[in-house]
C-alpha cells in the first residue's frame, strides 16, 4: 500500500531538487490517493508543464486556482490564472488564455488588492505592445512592472521586467543598452535565483533577442548555456525543443548542415504549436540550401500552418526554382507588410538578390541603401556583412566592378571572422565576377574555384550549379561569341602561327582556316591579326 505522506514528501523534495520528472510522478501518485492542497497542486502543475504534459498542466493550474480561492488566498489564485493564461496563449489557444487573464484582472480590480500579481498581469499587455510594433510603449509598461517587482522583492517578476525592457530597447535600435540588460537577466538565470519556468523563458527570449540584435557571439554562448541546462534536466520538454532550433540555426551558419538538420528534426519531434513553426521553417531553409526543393516546399507549408510566416525563405525557394516573378511578388509583399526594422533587415538582405534577378535595379539599390542605414544604426558585425554583401551585388549589377570588388572584399572578410562559410562563398562568387569584369582572369578563377570547393563540401547543389552556369556564361562572353573551333584558331594566331601551320595542326585546309579567320575578324570587330592577338591576350584566351 502506498504511503501517501511519504510519497508527497518525496515529490516536494524532488521539486526542490529540480527533478521535474520524479516530482511529477510522485506528486501525481500522492494526488491519486488524496487530493493535494493548493500549494502542492501548483507545484504539480509546474512539473507537468516542464515535462511537456501541457493539457494536464492546464487542468492542474485550474484546480490550484480554485483551491486558492477556497482557502481565501485570491492573490495566489490570480498567480495561477496568470500562468494558466500565458501557457494557453503560448500553446495556441489565445482566446481561452485571454479569458483567464481577463478573469484575473477583474478579480484584482474588484478586491483592490495591492500585491505583486498586479505587476504580473501587466506583462501580457506589455508583450502585446512589443509584438505589435510599439516598443516604446512596451518599455514604459515593463518599467512599471519592474517598480512593482522591486517593491515586493520578487526575483521572477524583476527578471521578466528587465527582459522586456531589454527586448524593447533592441527593437528601438538601442542594442547596446538592451544587450546590457539581457546580460544582467542571464546572471539571475545562471545563478539559480529564478523559478524553472521563468528561467526557461529567459533563456529562449535572450537568445532570440541576441539574434535580433545580430549578436552572434552572445547567441551562441547562451545557446550553449541553455543546452547545458537542458542536459542537466533531460526530462524538460518545452525549452529543449526551442534550444534545438537555436542550435540548428547556429550550426547552419557555421556550415555544419547535416548536424543542423538533425537538431531541427529533433525539435520537430519535441515542440508543439506555435513554436513548432520555428522548427519547420529551419528544416525548410536547410532543404532549400541543399536543393531538396520538394521537401523545402512541404516544410515551409508546415511552418505556415503552425503560424510561422515562411518568408523570406519561400521567396528564395521560388527564385531557386526559376520562378522569378513569384519570388519578387512574395518578397515585395512581405516588405510592404513589415515595419519592424529588425525583421525588415532580414527581408532586405534577401530581397536584393531577388530584385536583381528580375532586373529591378532601382528597387535593389533602395533595399541595399535601407539595409546599410539599419546596419549603421545597429553597429552589428553580421548586419554590416549582410549590408556590404548586398551593396556589392548592386554595384556589380550596375557595372561598377571596381567599387563592387572593394565592398565585397570587406564583406568576405566579415563573413570569415564570423566563421560563416556559405555566406563567404556567395561573396567570393560575386568577387570572381567583379575580377573578371576588371580583366583579372587569374583572380576571378581563384575566387570561383574557392567558392566551388565550399559549395561542394556543404552540399549546396543549387549554388554549385549557379557558379558553373555563371562561369560558362562569362567564358562565352570572353570569347566574343566565337565558336569552339574559332577559339582554337585564334589561340594559334595569337602564338604567331601562320595559316598553313594552323591548318596542319588542326587538320584543316588553308582555305578553311582563312574562312575561320575572316569570321573571327568580323565577330570581334578587328581588321588585323595583331588586333585579334591583342584581344586573345586581353580575354585570357591564351
Amino acid at each position: 500500500m502506498v504511503d501517501t505522506a511519504d510519497t508527497l514528501d518525496q515529490g516536494r523534495e524532488s521539486f526542490r531538487r529540480q527533478s521535474w520528472g520524479e516530482a511529477y510522478a510522485q506528486l501525481s501518485a500522492a494526488n491519486r490517493e488524496t487530493p493535494l492542497d493548493a500549494e502542492d497542486l501548483a507545484q504539480l502543475a509546474v512539473a507537468a508543464y516542464l515535462v511537456g504534459r501541457d493539457s494536464e498542466s492546464v487542468e492542474l493550474f485550474e484546480r490550484a486556482y480554485q483551491s486558492y480561492l477556497e482557502i481565501a488566498d485570491p492573490a495566489r489564485a490570480v498567480r495561477c490564472a496568470f500562468w494558466l493564461g500565458m501557457s494557453l496563449v503560448q500553446g495556441g489557444e489565445p482566446a481561452r488564455g485571454a479569458g483567464w487573464l481577463a478573469r484575473a484582472r477583474r478579480q484584482l480590480d474588484e478586491l483592490q488588492l495591492d500585491c505583486v500579481e498586479q505587476g504580473y498581469l501587466l506583462v501580457p499587455t506589455a508583450l502585446q505592445h512589443l509584438d505589435g510594433g510599439a516598443p516604446a510603449q512596451a518599455r514604459s509598461l515593463f518599467e512599471k512592472v519592474g517598480g512593482i517587482a522591486r517593491r515586493f522583492r520578487d526575483p521572477d517578476l524583476t527578471t521578466m521586467a528587465q527582459l522586456g525592457q531589454g527586448q524593447a530597447l533592441i527593437r528601438e535600435g538601442a542594442s547596446s543598452q538592451g544587450i546590457s540588460l539581457l546580460d544582467e537577466v542571464m546572471i539571475s538565470v545562471t545563478s539559480g535565483e529564478l523559478s524553472p519556468i521563468v528561467s526557461g523563458i529567459a533563456y529562449c527570449s535572450v537568445i532570440l533577442s541576441c539574434q535580433e540584435a545580430f549578436d552572434l557571439r552572445r547567441a551562441q554562448d547562451w545557446t550553449t548555456a541553455l543546452s547545458r541546462w537542458c542536459d542537466a534536466h533531460p526530462e524538460l520538454g518545452p525549452f529543449r525543443g526551442q534550444c534545438l532550433v537555436h542550435r540548428s540555426e547556429i550550426l547552419q551558419l557555421r556550415g555544419a548542415w547535416s548536424d543542423a538538420m538533425h537538431e531541427a528534426d529533433r525539435a520537430c519531434e519535441r515542440l508543439a504549436r506555435p513554436a513548432l513553426g520555428m522548427a519547420f521553417y529551419q528544416k525548410a531553409e536547410l532543404h532549400r540550401l541543399r536543393g531538396e526543393f520538394a521537401q523545402a516546399e512541404d516544410a515551409y507549408r508546415q511552418a505556415s500552418l503552425c503560424g510561422r510566416v515562411p518568408q523570406p525563405g519561400l521567396a528564395r525557394l521560388r527564385l531557386a526554382q526559376g520562378q522569378k516573378d513569384a519570388a519578387y511578388a512574395s518578397i515585395q509583399r512581405a516588405l510592404d507588410e513589415t515595419e519592424d526594422r529588425v525583421t525588415r533587415s532580414k527581408l532586405l538582405a534577401d530581397s536584393v538578390e531577388i530584385m536583381l534577378a528580375v532586373r529591378k535595379l532601382d528597387a535593389a539599390r533602395a533595399a541595399a541603401d535601407e539595409l546599410s542605414q539599419i546596419a549603421l544604426d545597429f553597429e552589428a558585425p553580421l548586419l554590416r556583412a549582410s549590408s556590404d554583401h548586398a551593396r556589392g551585388a548592386v554595384l556589380l549589377a550596375e557595372g561598377e566592378a571596381r567599387a563592387a570588388a572593394t565592398v565585397l572584399r570587406r564583406a568576405w572578410m566579415s563573413w570569415q571572422e564570423m566563421d560563416a562559410p556559405y555566406e563567404g562563398a556567395q561573396v567570393r562568387v560575386l568577387l570572381g565576377r567583379a575580377c573578371r569584369d576588371l580583366g583579372d582572369e587569374d583572380a576571378a578563377q581563384m575566387e570561383l574555384d574557392a567558392a566551388r570547393a565550399v559549395f561542394r563540401e556543404l552540399g549546396a547543389g543549387p549554388d554549385l550549379a549557379q557558379v558553373e552556369a555563371w562561369s560558362r556564361k562569362d567564358v562565352s562572353a570572353a570569347m566574343g561569341g566565337l565558336t569552339a573551333r574559332e577559339v582554337e584558331v585564334l589561340r594559334l594566331v595569337a602564338t604567331g602561327k601562320r595559316n598553313r601551320a594552323i591548318a596542319t595542326e588542326l587538320f584543316l585546309s588553308e582555305k578553311t582556316v582563312a574562312r575561320h579567320l575572316s569570321n573571327i575578324f568580323n565577330k570581334l570587330g578587328v581588321s588585323s591579326r595583331a588586333a585579334a592577338t591583342a584581344y586573345a591576350y586581353e580575354r585570357g584566351l591564351v
